[in-house]
């Protein structure tokens, strides 16, 4: 018997199938299909660098739930998951990228054998994980079923976090914190944006007290000066120079799951943009939050953190915060609800926000971000990083 290593208690697994089988029920789905690796973790446990190649959870309303997977990664899953022996199912090697067969026909096959039931089959067509060469497989060895678009279906299970989940993320909150204070110290002009990367990544895989970090959804994010008028862009060789500002976009990861924390540091004496920036976010963040409570939406947070961006001429369109929690690359979202206008989801106690009070102006950016945790009284800040423009003279 292979040794292993939950970070759940098994009722806690048997619990969250119980939540994803009533609501398999509602959308009238027999068996799903479950492909996305953040999805296939949260159900089963299993955690391995392998969602390059085809794998899923497969999860029927009348039948055990069970692994499916390269044959290589199937020890993986016999010592992360919780999972018994005989469901841990995987297709020969000659299967992988292979242009003669595929893994889906494999699995085609393992359905049959089980007796799972095909009638109504849920997929998650909209992500990554799902290619258009699997749907047509699956479509056309079972042309008599119905295909059901599952897409969230799990994600939406994920939504209020347990008691341990908040513990992990907890951590990663003191993880994310170590590192702002480790790329604050070692920032000046005259670095290489490279060389800060390296020590970002060691600050966040070290971790703090005894618990490691582990590797993030999300690349960290660190443009500098104009760069900085666009969100997405990484790091360089260039050196960081006197006078201009570099926002910092990461997040801790406990265990898969995930607090990201933005903070902008600017080397020199800070222009009157940056501090406007600053100041309008500052006001426009404490405004949100004061929606944050049991019973209000996701767009009350958005409405009112917009309200005081429009008072300082600031115009934002993007949206302004998701769910956040377990994830795997390539990002750590959980593609539920979005903080912005429109959604109209209702605050719970146990979720969890990444709080994206992100600028990207025109010829610069400025980020000064939280993720927060619902409560019944409020919100709790997952992270302790001051809440400023870090400035470095």
């Amino acid at each position: 018997m292979t040794n292993k290593t939950l970070n759940f208690e098994i009722a806690e697994y048997v619990s969250r199938l119980d939540k994803t089988r009533k609501a398999m029920q509602a959308a009238g789905i027999e068996t799903l299909i479950v492909t996305d690796p953040s999805n296939m973790n949260w159900l089963s446990g299993y955690d391995g660098w392998s969602s390059y190649v085809p794998q899923c959870v497969v999860v029927a309303l009348d039948a055990p739930v069970f692994w499916y997977g390269r044959k290589m990664d199937a020890p993986g899953a016999r010592i992360t998951s919780w999972l018994a022996d005989e469901d841990i199912l995987f297709y020969p090697e000659n299967y992988v990228q292979t242009p003669d067969r595929h893994p889906m026909d494999y699995l085609v096959g393992l359905l049959r054998q089980r007796g799972v039931s095909t009638a109504a089959l849920g997929v998650e067509m909209d992500n990554y994980f799902y290619s258009a060469r699997q749907n047509a497989i699956l479509r056309a060895a079972f042309p008599g079923s119905r295909f059901v678009d599952a897409t969230g279906l799990v994600n939406w299970q994920r939504a209020v976090k347990s008691a341990r989940e908040i513990e992990y993320m907890r951590i990663a909150g003191r993880i994310v914190a170590h590192a702002h204070r480790h790329v604050l110290d070692f920032v000046r002009p005259g670095v290489r944006k490279n060389e800060v990367a390296a020590e970002l990544f060691k600050a966040l895989t070290e971790g703090v007290d005894g618990h490691s970090g582990d590797y993030s959804a999300f690349m960290p994010i660190m443009p500098s000066g104009a760069d900085a008028s666009t969100p997405h862009l990484t790091w360089d060789d260039r050196p960081m120079k006197a006078g201009e500002g570099t926002f910092f976009e990461f997040g801790g990861c406990y265990r898969r799951y995930h607090v990201p924390v933005c903070r902008t540091v600017f080397l020199g004496k800070p222009t009157q943009a940056f501090r406007d920036a600053e100041k309008a976010t500052l006001e426009g963040m404490a405004a949100g939050l004061e929606q944050v409570r049991p019973g209000n939406t996701c767009e009350d947070i958005a409405n009112a953190y917009l309200a005081v961006l429009r008072k300082y001429g600031i115009e934002k369109t993007s949206r302004t915060g998701y769910a956040v929690g377990v994830s795997y690359p390539p990002d750590w979202g959980e593609r539920t609800m979005s903080i912005r206008p429109g959604d109209k989801s209702v605050l719970k106690p146990g979720m969890t926000f990444h709080f994206m009070t992100g600028l990207w102006l025109q010829d610069m950016g400025f980020e000064l971000t939280e993720t927060f945790l619902v409560t019944d009284a409020g919100y709790e800040f997952l992270a302790d990083v001051p809440r400023q423009l870090f400035v470095k003279e």
